[in-house]
């Protein structure tokens, strides 16, 4: 088979040219494993080949070892390893020869193809020479070989486990990582395939971490990567960092003070993708400090294995106020509904972090913030407020939070129905729905709901549910984890009055022409759910007349004919939601003493009409 002709096919155009390529290399494939794979690592390694057939060459052979599916991927590695030693020889020694080629799209895929391979074969003791072979000559080689290799040695320690490699090959694969990633390498692109083969060789340095010698070289190789002038290497620096922070925590006090530093600069002055990842190094401090402090409840002994050393709590007085600036950089014309990650989103997200990490501590140092922008006229001043105070309302306690959202409710309700900003209404409704997540019912002296605003929460909320899509479907939110707060008052709760009004409110959002992708439609069904799974005993015959309702909805899914695929898709989910729902209103009625002892009660009602919901 002329192999370059078909791998063209196999990109064509025309469809029927295309199938009968994709054919003719499954036929080869099945009947001549060998040969087929020999095929293709030589037209990988052929520099007369065209650029096109190298590059699907190589990915049909990378396809050949890898798999997503588990069983699918012990069958391929199996079949690599049944295959003759002198095939498997033959072509690994193009996939290496592959790696000196000049063309990026050759070398590239190979890289990750020898990784594959090392990955079937390192473990069984096969392949010994590899690492060798690919650190004998790094520093001779040409820059875009030095890339490749670079690039080989990070996918490498991706695809293995740090036991099958010897601690000898790790400190030479670390030597030269680190020094492709230094300063005097001229070659951007080599610094950058160092840096990055840097982040996956991390697992593998337990002992060089402890060696304050060894560890103190990489630390500082890859502090100045954070300064390079290439925002590509910047950027792999920093998730370095990151990863850093989570693998050797507790090797992290000499560089957490100029860390610091450099991260305070990245996330003030550095584009984007930089400052993210700037940002996460502090949430990932975060999650380590959280998880020693929930794991040893605060008290550390001589005998513990990993103290907490407090680095949120001592950096707290300039972290959070570099937190709080990145609240106010804001996309003004972002869909909200995309949730697209940036600055704004990852500083509100550490700033809750470092709420749950230090507690009360963060609360003097949040309230001015919140205090001086919300009621500024620029609705980026007003929204980064109310995010601010919203985010840190998951680790301060009840006793410290709770009189400042009884002063907020009032303001938060007011801004929900007139702000004429949508980003600082979704935003309010959201940080709405952390106060009743958060602080409903808790044990203090001091309730958030009272007869006196309990009706106006409702009624915000439910004429919020007639606002733009994100706003409503924060709204649902909110009076999710309100209805929750009452679970288990027993005869009645604050909400019992406002039951049927609820209900309806959330029906009618379920119908809203603008339900879009569904997600403000499923948000309304699960918020009825919960309100119907905390209501009391007064409710339970308005909960016995939904039943009809839901039944009706769900036949009038079943008349509709003639679907596109999407629409049909859309069809089932909403038959999803609609059964879901009646689960949960059969569950509540048969654990209601007014209704569990009627067996044909949930029957009669479905017979008769609406009841009392339109």
């Amino acid at each position: 088979m002329e192999v370059t002709q078909v791998l063209f096919n196999a990109q064509s155009i025309d469809g029927t040219v295309r199938k009968n390529a994709e054919e003719s290399l499954k036929q080869f494939q099945e009947q001549n494993l060998p040969g087929f794979l020999l095929s293709l690592s030589g037209e990988l390694a052929n520099e007369e080949k065209p650029i096109e057939t190298r590059k699907l060459a190589g990915l049909i052979l990378k396809n050949a070892l890898d798999a997503k599916e588990q069983h699918r991927k012990f069958e391929l590695v199996q079949r690599w390893l049944s295959l003759d030693a002198a095939a498997k020889s033959q072509i690994k020694a193009c996939l290496l020869q592959t790696l000196s080629s000049p063309v990026f799209d050759a070398h590239s895929t190979t890289s990750q193809v020898i990784a594959k391979v090392a990955g079937i074969e390192l473990p069984q003791k096969q392949w010994p020479e590899l690492i060798g072979s690919l650190l004998s000559n790094v520093h001779q080689i040409p820059a875009y070989a030095k890339q490749a290799t670079l690039e080989t040695l990070g996918y490498l320690c991706e695809e293995v486990s740090p036991d099958v490699i010897d601690q000898d090959q790790v400190n030479k694969i670390l030597t030269a990582v680190v020094q492709g990633m230094s300063a005097s390498e001229g070659n951007i692109d080599v610094r950058l395939a160092a840096t990055r083969a840097l982040y996956n060789a991390l697992g593998f340095a337990q002992a060089n971490f402890s060696n304050d010698m060894e560890r103190d070289y990489i630390m500082r190789v890859v502090c100045e990567a954070t300064l390079s002038p290439e925002v590509r290497i910047r950027q792999a620096a920093f998730e370095c960092l990151v990863s850093i922070s989570s693998t050797y925590y507790e090797k992290l006090t000499p560089y957490i003070q100029d860390i610091f530093n450099i991260t305070s600069k990245a996330v003030r002055e550095d584009e984007e993708p930089v400052a993210l990842q700037a940002i996460e190094f502090w949430s990932s401090i975060c999650d380590e400090e959280i998880d020693i402090l929930e794991e040893y409840g605060g008290e550390f002994t001589g005998d513990s294995d990993v103290p907490c050393f407090y680095f949120i709590k001592k950096a707290l007085p300039a972290l959070v106020p570099m937190l709080l600036e990145t609240l106010l950089k804001q996309e003004e014309d972002q869909d909200q509904d995309e949730g697209a990650w940036n600055i704004a989103m990852a500083g509100g997200t550490c700033l809750g972090l470092v709420a749950q990490t230090v507690g009360d501590d963060i609360v003097p140092l949040v309230v001015p913030f919140v205090e001086e922008n919300i009621t500024k006229p620029d609705w980026r001043q007003r929204e980064a407020a109310t995010y601010a105070f919203g985010s840190i309302l998951d680790g301060p306690s009840p006793e410290k939070l709770i009189p400042l959202v009884n002063v907020a409710l009032t303001f938060m309700l007011s801004a929900l129905t007139k702000d004429p900003n949508s980003h600082v209404k979704d935003t309010t409704a959201w940080a709405l729905g952390r106060i009743f997540e958060f602080l409903l019912g808790s044990a203090v002296d001091l309730p958030i709901i009272t007869p006196a605003n309990c009706q106006q929460i409702v009624t915000v909320l439910l004429q919020s549910m007639k606002d733009t899509p994100n706003v409503a479907e924060k709204a649902c939110g909110a009076l999710y984890f309100l209805a929750q707060g009452y679970e288990g008052e027993g005869e009645s709760s604050p909400l019992t009055p406002f039951f049927q009004e609820i209900v309806q409110s959330l029906l009618t959002v379920t119908h809203r022409e603008d339900v879009g992708d569904s997600r403000l439609r499923t948000a309304a069904y699960e918020t009825l759910n919960e309100v119907v799974r905390c209501s009391t005993v007064e409710t339970a015959p308005l909960v016995l007349q939904l039943v009809a309702v839901i039944m009706m909805e769900l036949h009038n899914t079943l008349e509709s004919q003639k679907l596109s695929s999407e629409e049909r898709e859309k069809q089932s989910e909403l038959q999803g939601l609609l059964c879901g729902c009646l689960q949960v209103i059969i569950q509540k009625l048969g654990s209601s003493e007014t209704t569990k002892d009627n067996q044909v009660c949930i029957h009669a009602v479905c017979r008769s009409d609406h009841g009392t919901f339109p």
